[in-house]
């Protein structure tokens, strides 16, 4: 059986999203991999801003990717009003592409400022930066307090730890109500 390798995914997608300068940066198991101890991930998580104008042209350039591969223009659009996500799924590999409508939020928007460049097999991709990684892993821990948050943000604090802004990453944690819960993972290292 031929293993799977979404990073080449993840370049196509990239390369779409370039092309129509639609903002992004990918984020969940992608980003661990990049700032953290790398993990089996079975999707991709893309963080987009998008604007009701590209939806037509991103919709075709993702079909453009495989024909049967699966979007739809309707979820593109209730993502984009209710500030959700929506999927495209790749007919080739059947990696799915989790797309995140950016919310318009300070947080949100200085996520994207802060995205950083990494070449992922010789094309420059954008991912979220490991600080705002550890505060998005935090959130979704208060909604699900899922172990695998848990164990990611202990992943890039151990890999990327020295080079992370602490400062920062407290500050946000403060107003985003996530201090407690990033002190007891910090004091457990």
């Amino acid at each position: 059986m031929q293993k799977i390798d979404p990073r080449y995914l993840l370049i196509k997608v990239t390369e779409v999203l370039d092309s129509l300068k639609i903002p992004y940066l990918v984020t969940g198991g992608m980003a661990i991999f990049v700032w953290g101890r790398p993990r089996f991930t079975a999707d991709i998580d893309i963080v987009i801003e998008l604007k009701y104008e590209d939806i037509d042209n991103l919709e075709k350039g993702l079909r453009a990717l495989g024909e049967a591969g699966y979007i739809e223009a309707r979820d593109m659009k209730s993502a984009l009003f209710s500030g959700g996500e929506f999927n495209f799924i790749d007919s080739n590999t059947g990696v799915k592409v989790d797309f995140f409508v950016s919310k318009n939020s300070e947080f949100e928007r200085g996520k994207m400022f802060r995205r950083k460049p990494k070449k992922i097999l010789g094309k420059t991709v954008y991912f979220i930066s490991p600080e705002d990684l550890i505060l998005s892993k935090l959130h979704w821990y208060t909604i699900g307090e899922s172990t695998r948050q848990l164990e990611d943000i202990e992943s890039v604090l151990k890999i990327s730890g020295d080079k992370l802004d602490m400062a920062y990453i407290k500050k946000w944690a403060k107003k985003l109500r996530v201090l407690d819960i990033f002190n007891s993972i910090v004091k457990k290292k």
